[in-house]
């Protein structure tokens, strides 16, 4: 997944103050041994000047210089460790200390992303998501089928397969999700299911109440204080890799609203990004609330799956009272 420009500074800007803390450390303890065994910054000011003087010998074309520096400044390694040692102190006290030692806190070995940069990555993902927290516990592993029965039933089992099957091939067919039914039969949580396997493969997932959505494209259309602060999401609200409206029909519609969702949902399908709506609506209350437009563009791009059945909070509610 590439990241944005604001995306990666934020990365790199970490992986500096990482660095930061690994001098100030160093730094730290060097001034501490200084202080507590003598010798030893003589020691240290003895290895910069046999540098020096052997690197000026090794330019003026004394061959002899760059193995008898390795040589001198060996012995002299020796010595540090041995007089750290003495003193109580770990040999490699004064070796920098990175968080990752395999790049030494740069993000990258040798041009390519370390571990931990990808680590970054899908943290910064996570963040940015707007569901970090709600994805701990709606997830396909807290998945269950024991809110369902006969016919309601069979429409979740099916739902759970769309949604299978359009993350495995999230990446070779462009495909939107379409969520609608009854409230509290899972759209909400599915939707976040699909969220954390695609976050976890390191894909950017953005998630929004409807109400949410429309307050942001709001601001960066009318609010001239917040039309900077607001443009980025809402370039990231075009661009991620899967845009998720959570209870489209909630927030006031109006005719700017209207027109927002369509230009949004136009927007994304001409650069086949997905989308995931979910909504308490019917097919004919989304048609009679929004535009023709919008009702054909639902209709004939996204995979419809109607939920039905028993509101699941109050059952687990009604549940836990009768424990």
């Amino acid at each position: 997944m590439p990241l944005t420009n604001s995306q990666y500074d934020t990365i790199m800007r970490s992986y500096e103050e990482r660095q930061r803390a690994a001098r100030r450390r160093l730094e730290h303890n060097t001034e501490t041994v200084y202080r507590q065994i003598p010798g030893y910054e003589d020691l240290d000011r003895q290895v910069a000047s046999i540098s020096i003087e052997q690197g000026r010998r090794l330019l003026g074309g004394d061959e002899s210089a760059l193995p008898r520096l390795k040589q001198q400044l060996k012995k002299l390694s020796e010595q540090k460790s041995a007089l750290l040692r003495a003193h109580g102190f770990a040999a490699d006290y004064l070796s920098p200390v990175y968080e990752c030692a395999k790049c030494r806190d740069t993000g990258y070995i040798a041009n390519k992303k370390c571990s931990c940069f990808r680590t970054a990555e899908i943290n910064l993902i996570y963040e940015q998501s707007h569901i970090k927290n709600l994805l701990t516990t709606e997830n396909f592993g807290s998945l269950s089928y024991d809110y369902y029965a006969g016919e309601d039933l069979e429409k979740f089992t099916k739902a759970v397969q769309i949604c299978q099957n359009f993350i495995k091939s999230f990446h070779k067919d462009y495909r939107n999700l379409f969520f609608y039914g009854t409230v509290g039969t899972g759209k909400s949580f599915l939707s976040c299911c699909i969220a954390k396997e695609l976050i976890d493969q390191g894909n950017l997932v953005i998630y929004f109440s409807a109400s949410q959505l429309f307050d942001i494209l709001s601001k960066s259309t009318f609010d001239r204080d917040s039309t900077e602060a607001a443009s980025g999401i809402s370039d990231d609200i075009c661009d991620c890799d899967l845009l998720i409206i959570d209870d489209l029909g909630t927030e006031l519609t109006n005719a700017f609203v209207s027109s927002q969702l369509f230009s949004c949902l136009n927007s994304r399908h001409l650069r086949k990004k997905a989308t995931i709506i979910t909504t308490n609506l019917s097919l004919g209350e989304l048609r009679d609330r929004y535009s023709d437009r919008i009702f054909s563009r639902i209709t004939s791009n996204y995979d419809i799956c109607k939920l039905t059945g028993s509101d699941i909070r109050m059952q687990k509610k009604t549940a836990a009272a009768n424990k």
